[in-house]
């Protein structure tokens, strides 16, 4: 039996071609979204309003390379098209489609430490666990 509780950095990461290559400490979502206004001749106000596409951009905070990814010779700043997987405790959201906007690193000697990434995803699919 699963217990709920809040997501921990095991339950936040980055996947490269379906394998973890890094845990993810904390993150900040935002979705926005276009719309458009449907005017009608005579009319004061619009009549309807259009959606428009999604933008999806989640900031993370200290990353760390898994030991295989860091063997693997991992690159934060190659890394493209991959997933951001959160694991709550009655759903998971996957955002896939990745690609980092900007870096912030802050390391010591020996380890492999990402500060800060800001990723633009393509899509967002969210599953019941």
């Amino acid at each position: 039996m699963k217990i709920a509780g809040f997501p921990t950095s095991c339950d936040i990461y980055l996947e490269v071609d379906g394998r973890k290559v890094a845990v993810v400490q904390s993150y900040s979502a935002r979705a926005a979204r276009s719309s458009q206004n449907v005017e009608a001749f005579g009319e004061d106000e619009p009549v309807a309003t259009i959606p428009g596409p999604r933008s999806h951009v989640v900031e993370l905070t200290r990353l760390y390379a898994t030991d295989e990814a860091i063997r693997d010779g991992l690159n934060f700043h190659e890394m493209e098209d991959f997933s951001l997987v959160i694991c709550k405790p009655d759903r998971r959201i996957i955002y896939s489609g990745c690609q980092w906007s900007t870096i912030s690193e802050v390391g010591t000697l020996g380890a492999m430490v990402v500060e800060k990434i800001t990723v633009v995803a393509a899509r967002r699919i969210e599953t019941a666990v």
